[in-house]
């Protein structure tokens, strides 16, 4: 099932005197359940379709479907909507409120969508278990290190239970070792039956994915299958941190 159809979008910014084409005619469709990488060089358009996805900007041509509503056509109210219940957000900065405990960062998708105090901090703590935070609620941004940071913001994601979850460079500001073990915890998510979408420009952690969409100057260069995924072994992680 379709949980994402794009047709022919365009994206056209007006930088001075100059219209820059982001984005090109591009179409694609993203199953419910799929684990899909986009990636692209500097410019390629990738961070322009990725705030397409995940309605943060809307086209300036084309058809953007989800679950089968038309989000080109919606208004502030409906999209914002969206973004709050349908999309978990996951940044290369994790975007934490450094004053607010790890309970309190998870929590506010549920205060913005109006549930309640008790259940809220109850789901909160069941997603931050969920990340194996359980020991680490009620620590600061700055008490953390930056993969404990990391999967504050992917239970933050995944409170909400949203359809899609949408990482920006989700490993960016992580070591290598730590890198892999935040795209095993991707991996545990997408084997839940969620569906990722990693936005990265590194080939192996693209490999993570079991599609890549390349996009060049705005358009789809090609869509590819990845035959052999790259799944993190948790033993070779925990190996390594040991040598």
């Amino acid at each position: 099932m379709n949980i994402i159809t794009l047709k022919n979008i365009s994206k056209i910014y007006q930088v001075g005197s100059e219209e820059v084409h982001a984005l090109r005619d591009v179409s694609l469709t993203i199953d419910k359940g799929e684990y899909v990488a986009i990636m692209g060089p500097s410019g390629s358009g990738k961070s322009t379709l990725m705030n397409v996805l995940g309605c943060l900007d809307t086209p300036t041509h084309g058809i953007y479907t989800f679950k089968g509503a038309k989000v080109s056509e919606m208004n502030d109210n409906e999209l914002a909507e969206i973004r709050n219940k349908e999309i978990g957000f996951v940044f290369q900065t994790f975007n934490l409120l450094p004053r607010s405990d790890a309970l309190h960062n998870v929590e506010l998708p549920l205060i913005y969508a109006g549930i309640p105090s008790a259940e809220r901090k109850e789901r909160a703590r069941e997603a931050l278990v969920r990340v194996g935070l359980e020991t680490r609620i009620h620590h600061k941004p700055n008490e953390l290190s930056g993969g404990q940071r990391q999967r504050v913001a992917i239970a933050r994601a995944l409170v909400t239970e949203p359809s899609i979850i949408l990482a920006d460079e989700p490993t960016g500001n992580l070591d290598t070792k730590t890198g892999e073990e935040i795209m095993l915890l991707f991996n545990e998510i997408y084997e839940q039956g969620n569906t990722i979408i990693l936005v990265t420009h590194e080939e192996y952690i693209a490999k993570h994915a079991e599609r890549i969409i390349r996009l060049r100057d705005g358009l789809i260069e090609k869509h590819e299958t990845v035959e052999n995924r790259y799944i993190p072994n948790l033993e070779k992680i925990t190996a390594s941190h040991n040598e």
